[in-house]
C-alpha cells in the first residue's frame, strides 16, 4: 500500500454486514473485495473500497491486480443497479 494514503487504515479492520438474502452476519476484512455468506452463499461486496474508483493513486495504493479486481466489481455493481432501476 502507498504509505501516504490517509483514507485507508494501515491495519485491516473487520467489517460486519448483514446478508440481504438470509439475514446472517457476514464478516470480512477491510482489505477484502468480496465475501460469500457462510449460510446461503450470497456474495457481498465491500463497498467501503470505493475510493479506488476516483483516487488518482489507486493503482499504486492497492496494486495492479487488486485495482483491476475492484474495478470489475464496481462495474458489476453499477450494471446491477441499472438493471434494478
Amino acid at each position: 500500500m502507498l504509505d501516504g494514503c490517509q483514507g485507508k487504515p494501515r491495519t485491516p479492520t473487520i467489517i460486519e454486514k448483514t446478508c440481504p438474502q438470509c439475514g446472517a452476519e457476514i464478516e470480512m476484512f477491510s482489505i477484502d473485495t468480496q465475501m460469500a455468506c457462510e449460510k446461503c452463499g450470497f456474495m457481498a461486496y465491500n463497498d467501503t473500497l470505493s475510493c479506488v474508483q476516483w483516487c488518482a493513486h489507486a493503482r499504486k495504493c492497492v496494486g495492479e491486480e487488486m485495482y483491476e479486481q475492484m474495478m470489475q466489481i464496481a462495474a458489476q455493481q453499477k450494471a446491477q443497479r441499472k438493471s434494478c432501476a
